[in-house]
């Protein structure tokens, strides 16, 4: 690759970045997620007081609200698939970048540079405040144990956000794609328990879990936090890829 044309991949990409970090709503967002985490890490929180917890207790705990937080970065990715198409932005963004498949690509990629950040300190601050909490009562800190659960759940968070900005891409309005995305999640996600208790470990939102999810005494967990990251990758890429197949073939 030329340098002129690596030049050219990181204007397009600080583009897509400058694009991103100044829409209000993406900070909003943002800031709305880190405060319902603290909130509910003080909940949370609260309630384990009452029991005395080891390592694995205070990350289990500090990570209790993922399924609440994964909320926010659901709309943050719905946001930024969407925003473009209020007012006919994309309009411009095609008129200055025509070659769809590479824009998209780079909007995925800002996106993830913005995200990743914001998802390891969102997540931080839960588990850090269970632990300052919680320090009397902890058999021990390792270190090691609480760095892969936030990793783990850094890159849950980052792979739901990008899969839910392909899912935004496909719809093109943000209505609709968040009434799929929030009715799966929090409605017909926890319904298939019963129904379908094989075949839901294999879905996006229950083997993201593993990612981050401390192992279980038993030795009952579905699958690995490696195995878990790369299902969901998967199902990533999968919608990712079909988002670039249908922005390339279709109308503004």
């Amino acid at each position: 690759m030329s340098v002129s044309s690596s030049r050219k991949i990181i204007k397009i990409l600080r583009a897509e970045k400058d694009k991103l970090i100044t829409l209000p709503w993406i900070w909003i967002t943002l800031m709305g997620t880190f405060i319902l985490n603290l909130l509910l890490a003080a909940a949370f929180t609260s309630a384990g007081l009452q029991e005395e917890a080891g390592t694995q207790g205070i990350l289990s705990i500090g990570l209790a609200s993922m399924g609440y937080l994964q909320a926010g970065f659901i709309i943050l990715g719905i946001l930024a698939a969407c925003s473009e198409y209020t007012g006919g932005q994309i309009r411009t963004t095609l008129t200055t970048m025509p070659w769809r498949g590479f824009q998209l690509s780079t909007k995925y990629t800002a996106l993830a540079i913005i995200t990743i950040p914001a998802a390891f300190i969102i997540a931080a601050s839960g588990v850090l405040y269970t632990f300052v909490m919680m320090r009397d009562t902890s058999a021990g800190f390792e270190i090691d144990a609480i760095l892969e659960g936030l990793v783990g759940a850094t890159g849950y968070l980052t792979l739901t956000s990008l899969l839910s900005t392909a899912m935004g891409s496909l719809f093109r309005r943000t209505t609709s794609a968040l009434v799929v995305l929030l009715g799966y999640y929090f409605v017909v996600s926890p319904l298939t328990t019963d129904f379908l208790p094989k075949f839901r470990s294999f879905f996006p939102d229950t083997a993201g879990s593993y990612m981050y999810m401390p192992p279980s005494p038993d030795g009952t967990n579905a699958f690995t936090p490696m195995q878990g990251t790369g299902i969901l990758m998967l199902w990533t890429l999968i919608l990712i890829t079909a988002s670039i197949v249908l922005y390339r073939r279709r109308d503004a």
